[in-house]
């Protein structure tokens, strides 16, 4: 194998691991850095020009082919809404970080911070990093009491960062996606969470029967699936880039983005998934899946999720959160008569 000229750390700071390819990654890289130069040319040409950043169905195209890393948090703030909520509560931020503060919420995300992104050699080695999510997540747990802080968001708000550099725009778009495009996912019993990994099980059961029937079978829980792929938005599941370019159109185009991955992810693995005949055998294919050799090619996966799911429209994914959320709304009633 050729020497490869690549850091064993990528851009944003994160250890590869002792098994990376680097010949493979030279290999999508030298063609993979041809389309990010034609791309953030284009943005360059809107951005520079001034033009309107509003939704169009021709920035929704710009989205899904990806957003440059040096626009991504101009980007992200605007169509995420972020910025709308900035500019409709100034000085909110830095008020927040005033105080005063919840002493035991404090004391539960300072512990949490040397568990993000162990493998990050900026959160691992810069003490200036850990501080400045410490603060995202103080911010975020005082202005919105109903979700305070849970395990999750450390990921989500340590990632904005290391996009951003700014912590004042990670708070806004952590704002943005878990109160607008998320909401319920992280409250203390998860609702939104739940119904939406229930939505992906009936999407499979619709578009991908003979799995959703294999899966009954052999009696995995979907939560076992999709928890971590749903809760960490793919963040510490698919490689880096591929994470963000799902995040780009996750911010423009909301939550149906994490099934179009999901079932992805899932249909391009049918025969893998199908071919295994115990219940720990396919817990482990469920983990193989996300290091399916397209995932490290992110432009030609953001445009197979685009394709391999089929139609997926926001009225159906509607129809199925009302409709699952009424069934564990019953469930739970016959479980607990009181509640």
């Amino acid at each position: 194998m050729a020497t490869s000229c690549f850091s064993n750390v990528d851009e944003y700071g994160f250890e590869r691991s002792s098994d990376f390819d680097y010949q493979t990654y030279e290999d999508f890289m030298s063609e993979y850095l041809k389309v990010l130069a034609k791309r953030a040319k284009k943005w360059a040409e809107i951005i520079e020009n001034g033009r309107n950043l509003q939704r169009t169905a021709t920035l929704k195209r710009y989205v899904r082919k990806g957003i440059p890393g040096e626009h991504r948090a101009l980007i992200w703030l605007i169509v995420s809404g972020g910025e709308e909520l900035k500019n409709a509560t100034p000085g909110l931020y830095q008020h927040l970080l005033d105080g005063p503060h919840n002493s035991e919420v404090s004391e539960i995300i300072r512990t949490d911070l040397p568990r993000t992104f162990p493998d990050n050699i900026f959160f691992n080695n810069t003490k200036a990093y850990q501080l400045q999510l410490y603060n995202i997540l103080l911010a975020f747990a005082h202005q919105n009491k109903d979700v305070g802080y849970c395990q999750g968001l450390n990921y989500i708000a340590g990632l904005l960062f290391l996009v951003t550099k700014n912590e004042e725009t990670a708070f806004w778009l952590l704002k943005a996606l878990i109160e607008n495009i998320l909401p319920d996912y992280y409250t203390p019993t998860m609702d939104g969470l739940l119904t939406d990994i229930d939505v992906l099980e009936e999407l499979v059961r619709i578009k991908i029967p003979d799995v959703h029937q294999h899966i009954t079978n052999l009696g995995l829980p979907w939560a076992v699936i999709a928890t971590k792929w749903f809760i960490c938005l793919f963040a510490e599941v698919l490689p880096i880039e591929t994470t963000l370019r799902i995040w780009d159109c996750l911010f423009y185009e909301g939550s149906k983005i994490i099934f179009r991955v999901a079932l992805t992810l899932i249909k391009r693995n049918k025969g893998n998934l199908l071919a295994c005949q115990d219940f720990a055998v396919l817990a482990g294919c469920f983990k193989e899946i996300t290091k399916d050799s397209i995932v490290l090619h992110c432009h030609d996966f953001m445009q197979s999720i685009f394709k391999e799911p089929g139609s997926l429209p926001r009225s159906a994914i509607t129809k199925l959160r009302i409709r699952t959320s009424e069934r564990r709304m019953v469930l739970k009633k016959a479980r607990f008569p009181s509640f």
